[in-house]
């Protein structure tokens, strides 16, 4: 498998994904049982829905998470996936378990085996995020954006401008148009971060 983009590190934050605490709440993972259902994604900004089948088993003898789906290709195509992603555990420091997925996938020709918390849907199959070279949006930010810290409003940003009413003096530019500068270009990337495809994850 590799990477999702070749022309950087893909964003964990706008994929499928399937959390092992996600399963836990909804009681996938209680010891010795079996148990199917659905998981469905609701993309925010298009309102387009997707799913797939799944079950999980946490027998000793087979623990495992099996997932069913189907996915078009470019030529509308389509193209069924099932398979099985290995469960492991660790105790914990109070008693009982914490599950884990083993990623089985390979990524540069060598076998991955991570114990993961989290699967990403970056291509064709569930795989966790050091599979598909995958970052964080918050890392593929730089400069600026890195201690932006607090988000602005609208309203902050009109004051701001209200403030900043000399742009230039002697030919240089103000502290208080470059403070202005600063924030509108926060304020325009939380536009584009917030209307960006981002899945809403449900159960069926």
């Amino acid at each position: 498998m590799g990477r999702y983009y070749s022309s950087k590190k893909a964003e964990s934050d706008s994929l499928k994904k399937i959390q092992t605490w996600w399963l836990k709440k909804y009681g996938y993972l209680n010891e010795n049982c079996w148990k199917s259902g659905v998981i469905s994604w609701t993309n925010t900004w298009s309102d387009t829905k997707s799913s797939v089948s799944i079950s999980v088993n946490t027998y000793r003898e087979d623990q495992h998470l099996q997932i069913a789906y189907t996915q078009t290709k470019q030529d509308d195509t389509k193209e069924d996936f099932d398979y099985k992603i290995p469960l492991t555990t660790t105790p914990c420091h109070f008693g009982g378990k914490r599950y884990w997925f083993t990623c089985p996938w390979y990524a540069s020709g060598k076998y991955c085996g991570r114990r993961v918390g989290t699967l990403y849907l970056g291509g064709k199959y569930f795989a966790c995020r050091h599979c598909y070279d995958l970052t964080y949006n918050s890392r593929n930010l730089s400069g600026f954006f890195k201690g932006a810290g607090q988000t602005i409003s609208a309203p902050d940003l009109d004051r701001l401008r209200e403030e900043a009413k000399t742009e230039y003096y002697k030919g240089k530019m103000t502290r208080r148009y470059k403070q202005y500068l600063k924030k509108a270009d926060k304020f325009l990337f939380q536009l584009q971060f917030i209307t960006r495809g981002l899945y809403k994850t449900k159960s069926k």
